[in-house]
């Protein structure tokens, strides 16, 4: 055999190595940022605690009270806040430090989830105690999900926000397999009192990470205000288009494809007879899907095609909410929760990602508001009301009502899609930013396209 041949015949197998090796970068790169990885384990591990109080709330109302009504409206309770207040949210976040404002905000989460903890576990807590907690915890949300939404560029810098942004729909996601499926075995062997605790001791792990970075401050220029700049902000959405159409896609899925979420005890319950354990399947399941999503997300390198995957991904969420909320089988719905969260996460990730690169410097924080109206604020109107329809109607036919709209809503957005691609394009190389692409690719071709 030559030396030539031996040669190549060694060095064949590790060119699918470096291939490897190069997707985990991609797919990782925001990690190389110390900030931000302070802030991912710090809120790995909160978020697993937020989602763990999340699934037991909602079983211990459902427990205490029976009612799909309630279930709802704890749910309007703690969401509403953030339709209401997050324009003074995002305004604050355009105004103040990101780095302390974020670190307020989580340390009040921590409190509140140690007041719910302790009136459990004392055996105190009421109905109405939950849902003053609930709406004092929506009041928190509502600067702090601008504000972090906000801090992720202050991180990372332009270049790696896409990544930055799947990489936290990652550790979100994440914890949503994690939590759920910890808390229905807890609830089921311990009470609901201990998941409220542990979500506020895992405060402690962001709250450290954010006291260690080292975050430039900066200054930002009042000249207007308060009122003048939030009109502002609301005035650049309205006049955008494709901000527009984006938003407003997000609140419909967000007003009709959540509340399957606030009626999932009602599911684990009554239809599927999975108790509390189940519950925590369900909600894993939902979120094993959504990480798929997320990792998904992280793995692409440029924004080229997002516009087409928000459409796909909208009309993919409608179907599968259809097919399960006629589901009769546990299993079969838990494997159809998988597509529903894949398609909510790739959905909601791909928007965030189009709107943080197509909005000015000096508006993200009043623009990321609105989206959080539309993401969390309108998911309240939707607990409500899906409450009380399956109240009147039943949970399966109040889903299958969201399925149907959302696939609608995916069809409208997907006809106007050429012309919005147009302005999206020229907000884009406004911005100098194009999550991996040089301007001169966009120039040639449309960003959806």
């Amino acid at each position: 055999m030559t030396e030539e041949r031996k040669v190549a015949l060694e060095e064949r197998p590790s060119a699918p190595k470096i291939v490897s090796q190069s997707r985990w970068v991609t797919t990782l790169r925001a990690l190389r940022h110390r900030n931000f990885q302070l802030f991912f384990s710090g809120q790995m591990i909160s978020l697993t605690g937020t989602w763990m109080q999340s699934v037991a709330q909602a079983w211990l109302v459902y427990n205490m009270t029976k009612s799909p009504l309630l279930l709802g409206t704890v749910g309007f309770a703690s969401q509403i806040p953030v339709f209401l207040l997050s324009p003074f949210g995002g305004i604050t976040a355009d105004r103040v430090n990101r780095h302390r404002l974020l670190i307020g905000t989580q340390t009040c989460s921590m409190v509140l989830a140690g007041v719910l903890a302790w009136l459990t576990l004392s055996g105190h807590i009421l109905v109405w105690q939950i849902f003053l907690l609930a709406g004092l915890l929506g009041v928190v949300n509502a600067f702090d999900i601008p504000v972090r939404q906000s801090f992720l560029v202050d991180m990372v810098g332009k270049e790696d926000l896409m990544n930055a942004i799947a990489l936290n729909s990652s550790m979100f996601n994440g914890a949503r397999v994690i939590g759920p499926a910890v808390a229905g075995i807890l609830v089921a062997k311990i009470g609901e009192g201990w998941c409220f605790a542990a979500n506020s001791v895992s405060y402690i792990a962001v709250i450290v990470g954010l006291l260690l970075m080292k975050v430039q401050s900066r200054q930002r220029s009042i000249k207007s205000s308060p009122v003048e700049d939030i009109v502002e902000g609301f005035r650049w959405v309205s006049k955008t288009k494709i901000i527009r159409a984006l938003l407003l896609l997000i609140g419909l899925a967000s007003l009709v494809g959540t509340p399957y979420t606030v009626l999932m005890p009602v599911f684990a319950d009554k239809i599927l007879h999975g108790g509390a354990r189940g519950l925590g399947i369900l909600m894993g399941a939902t979120g094993v899907g959504a990480l798929f999503g997320a990792l998904t997300l992280a793995a692409k390198s440029g924004i080229k095609g997002l516009g087409r995957w928000v459409a796909i991904t909208c009309a993919g969420l409608g179907v599968s909410l259809f097919c399960f909320s006629f589901s009769t089988s546990f299993w079969l719905s838990a494997f159809l929760l998988m597509p529903v969260g894949y398609s909510m996460m790739l959905q909601m990730g791909c928007c965030n990602t189009l709107i943080q690169t197509m909005v000015p410097d000096h508006l993200r924080g009043r623009v990321m508001s609105v989206y959080s109206m539309m993401y969390m604020g309108m998911a309240p109107f939707g607990a409500f009301f899906g409450g009380a329809m399956a109240h009147r109607f039943g949970a399966p036919i109040t889903v299958s009502i969201g399925g149907v709209a959302c696939v609608i809503g995916s069809f409208l957005f997907w006809r106007a899609l050429p012309d919005l691609s147009i302005e999206a394009r020229r907000l884009i190389v406004a911005q100098g930013l194009s999550g991996g692409e040089p301007p001169q690719e966009l120039n040639a071709q449309p960003v959806e396209e």
